[in-house]
């Protein structure tokens, strides 16, 4: 939910998703294309500046989006560090990999640009433009139906995971330690009764509808896509270059 929010109040909500959508291909390509891990750490620093002091994303919503990857690039990069071996006496033995530093360096730039490239197109993009961008891209629409229903499904989630801390909160059930167990206990057994019924009347909503092709949202005009992606190209290419020459 705070990435659609996110993106709803984003400066570049009017601008046409085709445009961000040329810009954050343009930081994969330049994140993956950068022979030193220095020139795809500049890829990554621009595009965190502009997702800040261009896009207007908040800093504690950009650190809260790249919490979770950040944290999974870091646990991944550990299987890079080390490598796993038989020792002297006959069992295992956790070593240092011999090029560990070089791996590192190459591999952690790279995805930390593509993750920047990446972040800033979904924190400035809502979700009906992305699936209308997916769309003419021809995205398979099954594909499409499936992207908006978990991300459906994710919201329902959330949404009555907080109403239901919200009145447990409210009612003391935190109080202690004993309590806490106790309301954590209920919120995990009423939030799949929750999460069940919702997901039910979804289904029965589909039904009734005779699941008679696509979902299909409003498109937004973007007057000047044009102009947009002509600007997202040609910083594409500055970025890409930049990638090379750093």
């Amino acid at each position: 939910m705070h990435l659609e929010r996110a993106a709803s109040g984003s400066r570049w909500r009017p601008v046409s998703p085709v445009a961000k959508g040329l810009f954050a291909l343009a930081g994969l390509i330049a994140a993956f294309a950068a022979p030193k891990p220095g020139g795809a750490l500049a890829v990554a620093g621009l595009l965190v500046a502009v997702a800040w002091l261009a896009a207007g994303i908040p800093v504690p919503t950009y650190l809260r989006a790249a919490a979770a990857p950040l944290l999974f690039l870091a646990l991944s990069s550990l299987s890079l560090a080390f490598s796993l071996g038989s020792a002297d006496g006959g069992g295992l033995a956790l070593t240092l990999a011999p090029d560990a530093g070089a791996q590192l360096g190459q591999v952690g730039s790279r995805s930390l640009a593509a993750l920047a490239a990446l972040l800033l197109l979904v924190l400035t993009t809502p979700l009906p433009d992305l699936i209308a961008l997916l769309r003419r891209l021809k995205t398979p629409e099954l594909l499409l139906d499936l992207t908006v229903l978990g991300y459906r499904m994710g919201s329902v989630f959330s949404a009555a995971m907080h109403d239901m801390l919200t009145a447990q909160t409210a009612r003391l059930g935190y109080a202690t330690r004993r309590q806490a167990w106790h309301s954590l206990a209920g919120l995990g057994a009423n939030l799949a009764v929750q999460v069940w019924q919702r997901a039910q009347a979804l289904h029965v909503a589909a039904q009734a509808r005779n699941n008679d092709g696509p979902l299909r949202f409003m498109p937004r005009t973007f007057p000047h896509a044009r102009r947009d992606s002509l600007l997202a190209l040609a910083a594409g290419v500055l970025l890409i270059l930049i990638g090379q020459l750093a």
